[in-house]
């Protein structure tokens, strides 16, 4: 229902009975100012013969509204950068684990068996009637496959995240911008987020452990992989974060909104870090 013409039948008013999609829009678009008795006014339109059947197609309707938002959500590109970087720490976790299982096995019967990616590549180019030795060597395969894999979706998250968030990405790198956007639920997420909370994303278990008591404060959380904060003095590592955090925010709410890339930002976080490390040169 339009407030311009509060005298229309009702959020279905022109829609027919069964007609889901144009269902769909009318809750989408329709807006009231005022409560009316919609379930009588969808009978006096003859979108329900009843007050029972308006209840009926009013679910039915609501429900596909909420798949087609969720869809539309899901194929968003933020929320494909996170199942992109949710999949290449999950390719990466398994190959780590299947390349000790892998070499822990051969080394039973290799003596030279190391855990290494050049052993395993070598091991799955060997020939091999043994049917112990033949596991080995397929294993080994899907490992080599799967490092394969992590790096196509490593090329995918930076060619992902430079488009969503070139701010971000310019700041943090494809790996991490892609990480806090994860850790967030969106980038409309991390957009709306305070500098102090993206300065600790990645680390709510000490977060919480502080709140409980008889812990320290965490600094920082998932940025410490940066350089800013990794490669910086210990004493002065929570002005890096906070500063780091500072720029993360600003520069979310930038990709987010406008999605135009603005170089002084990073230029701005470069210059305060430089000031942060020269308290230890001074």
């Amino acid at each position: 229902m339009s407030e311009d013409n509060p005298t229309e039948a009702g959020w279905f008013s022109g829609v027919e009975p069964g007609d889901i999609e144009a269902g769909v829009t009318a809750i989408q678009e329709g807006s009231a100012s005022t409560v009316e008795d919609w379930p009588a006014r969808a009978v006096e339109s003859g979108f329900a013969a009843d007050e029972s059947e308006y209840y009926e197609r009013l679910h039915e309707t609501t429900v596909a509204a909420s798949r087609q938002a969720v869809s539309q959500r899901e194929g968003a590109d933020d929320q494909q950068l996170i199942h992109s970087i949710r999949t290449l720490d999950d390719c990466q976790r398994l190959a780590n684990e299947l390349t000790e299982r892998v070499a822990e096995w051969a080394g039973s019967r290799d003596p030279e068996a190391t855990v290494d990616s050049e052993y395993i590549e070598e091991l799955a180019d060997r020939e091999s009637t043994d049917p112990i030795d033949e596991r080995l060597v397929s294993l080994a395969g899907r490992i080599v496959g799967l490092q394969t894999e992590v790096q196509e979706i490593r090329t995918l998250v930076e060619q992902t995240a430079e488009s969503v968030a070139p701010n971000l990405t310019a700041m943090a790198g494809p790996e991490l911008t892609a990480r806090l956007i994860a850790l967030a639920g969106g980038l409309e997420e991390l957009a709306k987020k305070p500098a102090g909370t993206i300065q600790v994303l990645g680390a709510e278990d000490a977060l919480f452990a502080h709140l409980r008591g008889g812990a320290p404060s965490p600094k920082h959380g998932v940025i410490f992989t940066h350089e800013y904060v990794r490669g910086t003095a210990p004493v002065d590592r929570g002005s890096a974060a906070r500063a780091l955090s500072g720029k993360l925010a600003i520069a979310a709410r930038i990709d987010y909104y406008s999605g135009e890339y603005r170089p002084e930002i990073e230029a701005e976080l470069d210059e305060r870090i430089e000031r942060i490390r020269a308290r230890d040169a001074s």
